[in-house]
């Protein structure tokens, strides 16, 4: 494959600020507890090959992804420690990643079958019992229902001291409602301990994401699993950094009598005579079309404003007040560092979602040039 050396539209990934924001997590990461990093969807956009060397530089023995291909990638890049995977799996998505030597979530009794053969089959079968505990209700076991913890009870008789992991995924991380969280989560926990021949010493309990690792509420969790922070999305005032930058390229600048229209459906109209430069970047790159009326890109240090309709791989914004604009030169979408909370505040609000969404989403749809 012949890579393109003079690229439209790019993320720079900063492999360097991914390994400071590492060390900044790890730093709080309270003691005798672990961290397992998140590269789910190519390590948020950022690449999962590159990233990975990052991960073990500085020790960490825990990684979560979700799919067989986020896991045959973290073994392929020379990792040997624990994997886990942070989701439900198929009973063939099981079967088909043995190789990759993955720790699965159970939660229902087909799984914990399917678990059960594979380790008379002779595979190595380490599990995790991903309970709801009232929460994001999609994958994990509701057992405080009587049919879930009739479930419950039939999962730990076919697996015994194959479970090596009770987790559950907080659905909200404000303070009154990570604390009821993480009450019932333990209580949960407890239960179960109680209730089977599972030693509390061995089993690695664990819940929280960044936000629960950052949140003021303490919560008891053996290991925090983060991926935000890691890229810089949360804390900037903690010293933490964006990782990811947007860029496109100016293709032509051109001058437009008012009256002109501006994009699909004639949705914009010019009020004045008005200089515009076409970028070489769309909603297939991920700029998207829902964004907001505000949205600006910046050229030559200054803000310019986004015209009329996202197109597919163009967008045009008006740069009647920034002077010198060519073609050729580059603008920036996202990126920098100098105030990064400000940044990323309007970034969310200029494309009415979240930064993680972002990220894998620049991540998966343009070129990736590592720094």
């Amino acid at each position: 494959m012949t890579v393109d050396n003079y690229l439209g539209s790019w993320c720079e990934i900063h492999l360097d600020r991914i390994s400071r924001n590492l060390k900044l997590t790890l730093g709080l990461v309270p003691s005798g507890r672990r961290l397992c990093a998140v590269l789910k969807a190519d390590a948020y956009g950022h690449g999962i090959k590159q990233v990975v060397p990052v991960m073990q530089a500085q020790g960490v023995d825990c990684i979560g992804i979700t799919s067989n291909t986020e896991a045959r990638a973290v073994r392929d890049a020379g990792y040997e420690g624990t994997l886990i995977r942070l989701r439900a799996a198929t009973p063939d998505e099981i079967a088909n990643a043995l190789d990759a030597q993955i720790e699965e979530q159970v939660s229902s009794l087909a799984i914990a079958e399917k678990l059960k053969a594979l380790k008379v089959a002779g595979h190595n079968v380490r599990a995790h019992l991903a309970l709801n505990a009232l929460g994001m209700s999609r994958d994990g076991l509701e057992i405080s229902t009587d049919k879930g913890w009739e479930t419950c009870q039939a999962i730990l008789d076919l697996l015994g001291k194959d479970i090596i992991g009770i987790c559950t995924h907080f659905p909200c991380n404000t303070p009154d409602n990570l604390r009821a969280s993480a009450d019932l989560f333990q209580k949960q926990v407890s239960r179960i301990i109680e209730n089977s021949t599972l030693e509390r010493s061995d089993i690695l309990v664990h819940a929280g994401s960044s936000l629960t690792l950052v949140s003021d509420e303490p919560v008891e969790t053996d290991m925090y699993r983060c991926g935000a922070i890691l890229y810089g999305i949360l804390k900037p005032e903690l010293g933490f950094q964006t990782t990811m930058d947007l860029k496109a390229r100016v293709v032509s600048v051109g001058d437009y009598p008012k009256g002109a229209s501006v994009g699909y459906d004639k949705a914009c109209l010019l009020n004045a005579d008005r200089r515009l430069a076409c970028l070489s970047i769309g909603y297939a790159n991920g700029f998207r079309r829902s964004r907001d009326p505000d949205a600006a890109v910046v050229l030559g240090n200054q803000l310019a404003p986004v015209m009329g309709k996202t197109s597919m791989n163009t967008l045009v914004v008006d740069i009647t007040d920034v002077k010198g604009v060519q073609a050729g030169d580059e603008a920036k979408v996202f990126g920098g560092i100098a105030d990064a909370k400000a940044s990323l505040v309007k970034t969310e609000q200029q494309f009415r979602t979240i930064m993680a969404d972002l990220y894998a989403d620049w991540g998966m749809r343009n070129e990736r040039i590592f720094r």
